[in-house]
């Protein structure tokens, strides 16, 4: 009778434990933001642009509605505020849903706010938020607002998000001059002790206004395109200068997130004559610290394969195999010395060459840290070692160009 008693008890107690769906939300009433730009007015205000789901269009593409008009697999929505909070408020009278920020995949930040204000005020308002998760992609936008790069439609991606994450992605794989970096990653460079990082850049290519409408993406040849532009090198939290071309990929290699690239190399007076594809590559930052100067060794391993001549070259030859890749060496060590070199000028450390002082030898860098940026790091020895081997040859040892020659 007691157990039974006991059973009765906990059965009864149980319903009432039990959270249910209090919870809940229903997916016809979220508005799930797919990206979210900000940009400042000449006020100071903030303008708050948010890319927006259409369920319906995105499994289909863009289909026709009952009146035979058309509809984007996106809508966008922009609101003004004197903070973001109150921004992302007034986006709701506009708005039938509830705002969804879990699945935010993409910040885009106006160049004029980050060079102007800068990130920390953004930085802290979407890291209070509960919903957004800080593993979200950023960019900064080059020559262009983040209103116009959100409002862009893009062809094959078909929404606009994934069509700037997939085109970091690969082009941090292929070609190596961009870098993708998350909210978490631009928080932790600025809370470093040199406080500095680094952040891709994007920019619109093309007429704005054509960007936002359908026709855009209905043609073979769309007149307004999204693309990769540049390095943001950001300072205390602002955007004080930009990393192009051969310093751009000079800064990937230094901080070991190339993933492949490309090196040409001059050859018999021909420029750009061979072509050599990355397969492998490491770099490793050492710090040293003698007579009190402070001093950086890069070593950087690579592996690749001849991908194209444009001269008739012999690589069954040992000695031109290995003039190829002392050529392959130079052009390295050339783009990360150029890439110190901007970095050294705009006195911020977006190495992390400081913080490999700091674990290496914690004593001198407490000594070193109060001026690091600002005096020893413009006038810091960096020794730089480039091994490159080439391990294949493609389909053909023999240059196809040496083949006509020698039938000539």
């Amino acid at each position: 009778m007691k157990h039974k008693l006991i059973f009765l008890i906990v059965l009864i107690t149980l319903p009432v434990l039990l959270s249910g769906c209090w919870s809940k939300k229903e997916l016809t009433d979220l508005a799930i933001v797919a990206a979210l730009g900000v940009d400042k007015t000449d006020d100071g205000k903030y303008v708050l642009t948010l890319q927006i789901i259409n369920p319906g269009n995105v499994a289909g593409g863009i289909r026709g509605g009952g009146g035979g008009t058309e509809s984007p697999p996106i809508t966008v929505y922009s609101a003004t505020g004197n903070n973001l909070v109150e921004a992302s408020r007034r986006a709701t009278s506009k708005i039938s849903r509830r705002l969804y920020y879990a699945h935010t995949n993409l910040v885009v930040v106006g160049e004029n706010l980050a060079s102007e204000e800068g990130l920390s005020t953004f930085i802290d308002a979407i890291d209070r938020d509960h919903e957004f998760r800080i593993t979200t992609t950023m960019v900064i936008t080059h020559q262009s607002t983040a209103e116009e790069l959100v409002k862009t439609l893009t062809p094959i991606d078909k929404i606009p998000a994934n069509k700037v994450l997939k085109t970091l992605e690969f082009s941090q794989r292929k070609w190596g001059e961009s870098i993708k970096t998350s909210v978490q990653e631009v928080m932790k460079g600025l809370q470093s002790p040199n406080e500095v990082t680094v952040v891709s850049g994007f920019r619109l290519v093309g007429n704005p206004k054509h960007a936002s409408q359908l026709e855009n993406i209905q043609e073979s040849e769309p007149e307004s395109t999204l693309q990769v532009s540049g390095i943001a090198v950001l300072k205390e939290g602002k955007l004080v200068d930009w990393v192009y071309g051969r310093a751009a990929r000079g800064t990937v290699w230094i901080l070991d997130k190339i993933q492949g690239t490309t090196i040409n190399i001059d050859w018999k007076g021909k420029k750009e004559a061979i072509a050599y594809q990355t397969i492998r590559q490491k770099t490793k930052v050492s710090a040293q610290v003698k007579n009190g100067q402070p001093s950086i060794s890069i070593h950087t391993r690579v592996e690749g394969s001849i991908g194209e001549m444009n001269v008739p070259v012999d690589i069954t030859d040992v000695k031109v195999i290995s003039k190829i890749e002392k050529e392959v060496q130079k052009e390295i060590k050339k783009e990360i010395k150029k890439a110190i070199e901007q970095a050294q000028t705009n006195e911020a450390d977006i190495f992390g060459f400081g913080e490999a002082i700091r674990r290496s030898r914690p004593g001198d860098w407490k000594r070193l840290k109060p001026m690091w940026n600002d005096v020893y790091f413009p006038e810091l020895k960096v020794d730089i070692n480039v091994e490159a081997y080439i391990r294949r040859a493609g389909l053909r040892n023999k240059s196809f160009l040496s083949s006509l020659e020698e039938n000539q």
